[in-house]
């Protein structure tokens, strides 16, 4: 059993952080479900941007949309979407086996939406509805406006994964849009079972602060901002106002780590696959660290249930100057911004490759 195994056995779920059409084609998304316990995956506008950017798999269906009138965000959902319910369907028999807990796979509305609530349930309606699979989840920011459009979603019926959350004051504004959403649709009688993931970013954190702190605080804060979250996703677990929800049927909103590949050089390549071994919990992970832990990741205890000794790490951290309440806004106000670069990246790189070939078509039909 190689430590990919292990953490499943442990009770966390392992997702790629990655689509592209080749995945699918050469069967490696397949293996990786087989060789390694992946049971999801997460896409994101630059995990698009560099797949449509850096390989040809996607010019033909490009050419053919493009033909038929097709461009810009319209073309790139017609994309995305046949990819992504290529994968839901490879992962339907672990959504089916798990009863829903498991075998998700996500798909992004335009972060262009960020501060946008109404925009945002829209579209995330449409795209769920689009879609057609019971196992896709719509990945909604963790903005104030995302937070409405979050439990409007959740009303709704439209299975939410929540992205950009920083931090523990983040997490329980997107849990406590979740619980809103679901106290809403049993109060109308509805079915309370309506998928949701939370995704904490963590590696962004340690990038941030690493010219301003001294070395034995390199590479630890993220950590400690995940486990005191976690603490408080457990405690909520444990609340009386998630139990009467549990009574009447729902299911826990559950804990995502997101931004989990090493980013210092000097760091372990599985730094946080290792720290971040936790119960009824989430880790999606670029496909270079899936191979590093599969090759020589360790699992060891699973993270305390109390936080561990994040409290202390934290108050080092504010000793050396550190305001992590400041840096939280500021790194989801840079997330969003990054995936809107990313997004105008990828519109201009469909526009450009549609071009390009549809030039390359019309050279070819007159040389023929």
């Amino acid at each position: 059993m190689n430590a990919t195994q292990q953490l499943h056995e442990l009770g966390q779920s392992l997702w790629l952080d990655n689509i592209t059409r080749g995945l699918l084609e050469s069967g490696t998304l397949q293996r990786y479900l087989h060789d390694f316990a992946v049971t999801g995956l997460t896409s994101n506008p630059t995990i698009f941007d560099l797949a449509i950017r850096g390989t040809n798999f996607y010019d033909e269906a490009i050419q053919k949309k493009a033909a038929a009138g097709k461009s810009g965000e319209a073309l790139f959902f017609d994309l995305a979407l046949e990819d992504l319910t290529r994968a839901a369907d490879l992962f339907r028999p672990s959504h089916e086996a798990t009863a829903g807990v498991d075998g998700w796979v996500s798909l992004e509305v335009s972060p262009l939406l960020a501060n946008d609530a109404a925009a945002t349930v829209r579209e995330a309606a449409q795209l769920h509805a689009r879609a057609a699979r019971p196992n896709l989840f719509i990945k909604i920011p963790g903005t104030p406006a995302g937070i409405i459009a979050i439990e409007e979603s959740i009303f709704a019926g439209v299975p939410v994964n929540v992205t950009l959350l920083f931090s523990r004051e983040q997490y329980l504004a997107a849990a406590g849009a979740y619980m809103r959403g679901i106290e809403r649709r049993i109060a109308a009688g509805r079915d309370p079972v309506v998928g949701s993931v939370a995704s904490i970013f963590v590696s962004r954190w340690d990038v941030a602060v690493k010219d301003q702190v001294p070395e034995a605080l390199r590479n630890r804060l993220g950590i400690a901002i995940a486990q005191r979250t976690y603490r408080a996703y457990r405690e909520l677990l444990v609340s009386s106002r998630w139990r009467t929800l549990a009574n009447a049927g729902a299911r826990p909103q559950r804990l995502l780590w997101a931004s989990t590949g090493t980013k210092d050089p000097a760091a372990p390549d599985t730094l946080y696959l290792e720290a971040l071994a936790a119960p009824d919990t989430i880790n999606t992970i670029p496909e270079k660290t899936l191979l590093a832990f599969a090759d020589h990741g360790v699992v060891n205890a699973a993270m305390a249930a109390d936080g561990g000794d994040a409290q202390q790490v934290l108050a080092a951290f504010a000793q050396a100057g550190v305001d992590e309440a400041a840096l939280a806004i500021r790194l989801q106000r840079e997330g969003a911004e990054s995936f809107s670069k990313s997004w105008s990246d990828l519109m201009a790189v469909i526009a450009s490759k549609s071009a390009t070939l549809a030039q390359s078509q019309r050279g070819g039909g007159a040389q023929s």
